[in-house]
């Protein structure tokens, strides 16, 4: 819908007065809060490990997620083994490092553990030339170290084939993005007139709105948002993935922004969706939480079972969420060991009451951790 003559929201002249019905919100920011609350006390009964294990699982997940709404497709292990390392946790680290992984986690790291530290140009520019290391996007060269310029026309999202797109959302033009910016970082950093999660998702609208680089847009909004929750929760450690919760509403989620870039200052219907959203992926952390518990238990009670490195490296990674099924092939392929030596590892633990023959039928045999705390 456009009003008038201003087409998107940046070209209206109270832009960028942002309004919103509070009281409208307050029963979503309640619930969202009552979630949260809910697993921070689960996380609170549980161990040091545990907790740590959770916050290693959903920052796996947020960085996985966020790359694949941007149709990037990153290895979960290598994912998981570079958040292990730059956190610390070595023992977690099963993979040789990957300099794209790491920059894109140092990212996401950088996000949600200085989250206290001021929001700064430098840090933006930072974090996007983190997406590409190489200075490049598959084949094409990606302008890092500054805003966009607008050099080929002008920033648009657009969708369909080249000859016939359809303009979903154009941006401001280049020539006004350092006041832009300048004025969105000074209200990041300024006073907080408005409560903490309402922060986050006008933060998250605001910068994909003036879109002010050439790539990589959509995973520094979300990143910008999680240093925003992270300020809301008031602490680092991350126990839930808003990008997830996107990838698996990717449809709506860009319908929304749509919408709303295309609507009035009064973004209630925008941050009414980014509550909701953010209420399902905590409710959907509460999973993982069951995993991590789960996986513990799991090794609490095999902890006297004699296994060899091979052995331990496959669990971790079946526990960690493995996706399809154990197979003695995709045994062999994950420790890179010969078929014999995968089937001796396999049929050693089942006979120790580790593993089972799974009862799901297929042309292949394959075979599911015996945990009794599922």
């Amino acid at each position: 819908m456009n009003y008038g003559e201003y087409r998107y929201i940046w070209q209206r002249p109270d832009w960028p007065n942002w309004r919103y019905d509070l009281a409208a919100l307050v029963e979503p920011i309640a619930r969202v809060s009552r979630t949260q609350g809910l697993l921070a006390g689960r996380l609170a009964e549980a161990g040091f490990n545990e907790r740590e294990e959770a916050s290693l699982a959903a920052l796996t997940e947020d960085v996985v997620r966020s790359s694949e709404i941007e149709g990037e497709q990153l290895d979960l292990a290598s994912v998981r083994s570079s958040v292990a390392r730059q956190r610390g946790v070595e023992s977690a680290a099963l993979l040789p490092p990957d300099r794209k992984v790491d920059a894109v986690v140092e990212m996401a790291l950088d996000a949600t553990r200085r989250f206290r530290e001021p929001v700064t140009r430098e840090r933006l520019l930072g974090w996007q030339a983190a997406l590409f290391p190489t200075g490049y996007a598959g084949m094409h060269a990606v302008r890092i170290g500054s805003w966009r310029d607008d050099a080929n026309g002008p920033m648009r999202v657009v969708s369909g084939p080249i000859e016939r797109p359809r303009v979903h959302y154009e941006a401001p033009p280049a020539a006004r993005l350092e006041d832009e910016m300048a004025r969105l970082l000074a209200w990041l950093e300024g006073p907080a007139d408005e409560p903490a999660l309402l922060r986050a998702g006008i933060a998250h609208l605001w910068f994909v709105t003036l879109h002010p680089f050439e790539d990589g847009n959509g995973r520094v909004a979300r990143a910008l948002g999680d240093l925003m929750l992270a300020r809301a929760d008031g602490g680092s450690q991350r126990f839930y993935s808003l990008s997830a919760q996107l990838l698996r509403e990717r449809n709506a989620y860009y319908e929304i922004l749509e919408r709303t870039q295309k609507g009035t200052l009064d973004v209630t219907p925008w941050l009414s969706w980014f509550l909701a959203a953010l209420q399902r992926a905590m409710e959907d952390a509460h999973r993982t939480v069951d995993r991590v518990l789960a996986k513990a238990h799991f090794w609490r009670r095999v902890a006297q079972v004699p296994m060899n490195e091979r052995q331990l490296k496959v669990l971790n990674r079946v526990l960690d969420g493995f996706q399809g099924k154990l197979t003695s092939g995709k045994w062999a392929s994950l420790v890179k060991c010969s078929p014999d030596t995968a089937l001796r590892d396999i049929n050693d633990l089942v006979a120790k009451g580790v593993l089972r023959k799974s009862s799901a039928g297929g042309r292949s045999t394959s075979y599911e951790v015996v945990n009794d705390a599922d």
